[in-house]
């Protein structure tokens, strides 16, 4: 023991989860009690009557909670598939969000990434940005 409470790192693995990383795995963190909470709730009272939404809704979280994980993990390889997944995440909102402002019909019921997140304060839409920005600027710092 080394008598401090932190673990030694991996070597060769680099903490994502400083600066505003730590805001950032917080507020996926609460994103995905959010997401995965509404999804579980809509899913196992009501689920005929949006599915698609609600199964969208799971999806997010699902998202959320890879993300969240992978910021913790750290490491190269943590942050390249995080990078891929806000990616996938911002195509998702960007996506649903055009979608249901276009065909409302098709959305019964909302999803986390209705409206580009409105329902969420819009948080669904800027969390990606901001991570993607993060992601990029942790592996510039590594190679300076």
């Amino acid at each position: 023991m080394t008598g401090t409470d932190e673990a030694p790192a991996e070597p060769g693995r680099r903490k994502l989860i400083t600066g505003p990383g730590i805001l950032l795995v917080w507020l996926y963190g609460v994103m995905v009690v959010g997401a995965v909470s509404r999804s579980a709730v809509q899913i196992s009272t009501d689920f005929g009557r949006a599915p698609l939404a609600y199964s969208l809704s799971a999806l997010a979280g699902l998202v959320y909670g890879f993300i969240t994980y992978s910021l913790v993990r750290g490491g190269e390889r943590a942050r390249k598939a995080a990078l891929v997944c806000c990616a996938a995440e911002l195509v998702g909102v960007l996506g649903v969000g055009a979608w249901t402002l276009a065909e409302p019909s098709a959305f019964p019921d909302a999803t986390v990434w209705s409206d580009f997140g409105m329902g969420y304060l819009f948080i669904p839409v800027l969390l990606p940005v901001t991570a993607l920005y993060w992601l990029r600027r942790s592996r510039a710092a590594t190679e300076a």
